[in-house]
């Protein structure tokens, strides 16, 4: 296979590709306090909550994750150069869910509810870019509670009143301001590499335990 490779001439070629004009990583945490009732659709009646235990699952919204809200041009010195930058302000949409266990065990979910949340960065994104937005981790716990008091109205979806809970979530994320662009360079195509020939294997009895059995006696 290297042989193949070695033989080969480099070509001059185009590929389309995204320029990365900036790149950071950073931290997020917030906290959220679910305001009023919580659906929660396949909570029996019969349900007993005593001593039930709250957690809580977050995603990123599976439309508008992420919306610049505003791009504005900033001035700083790095270097001892003076150097324009964008700062931006993002909205961050999140979907949430509370599962509450019960002492048995028993699990019941919410219905999925959204949540937003801004912050400014700033980075060399210039106007044209694109600004995306990668979840390293995504992750929410409950660090306080309060009564539970489930309600069931007639005809209506069943809920859960939460007197003091206050869900955290934490989120590791990399952002990067990007633009496509067309380069060219020289290379050389990939060839594919020599099939791994199997055969069957040859019959085997597995070893005996010395002369145990059968016995000479």
């Amino acid at each position: 296979m290297q042989e193949n490779k070695t033989s080969q001439v480099r070509e001059l070629i185009c590929i389309n590709v995204d320029k990365v004009y900036d790149w950071i990583m950073k931290e997020l945490t917030f906290e959220l306090t679910p305001q009023g009732a919580v659906s929660f659709p396949t909570l029996p009646p019969t349900v007993d909550l005593t001593n039930a235990s709250i957690q809580c699952n977050v995603v990123p919204a599976p439309t508008n994750p992420v919306v610049i809200l505003n791009r504005e041009n900033r001035c700083f010195t790095m270097g001892g150069k003076n150097v324009t930058m964008q700062q931006l302000t993002i909205q961050k949409n999140f979907v949430v869910t509370i599962a509450v266990r019960t002492a048995n065990c028993v699990v019941y979910e919410s219905a999925p509810f959204n949540i937003s949340r801004c912050e400014q960065i700033t980075l060399c994104a210039p106007q044209g870019t694109d600004v995306s937005v990668t979840y390293t981790d995504l992750d929410c716990f409950v660090c306080s509670t309060g009564a539970i008091t489930p309600d069931f109205p007639p005809g209506g979806t069943p809920t859960i009143t939460f007197s003091n809970l206050s869900i955290t979530v934490s989120v590791c994320q990399s952002i990067q301001s990007t633009f496509p662009v067309t380069v060219e360079f020289l290379a050389e195509y990939c060839e594919p590499r020599a099939d791994i020939v199997t055969g069957c294997s040859q019959a085997a009895r597995p070893q005996k335990c010395g002369n145990i059995f059968p016995s000479s006696c």
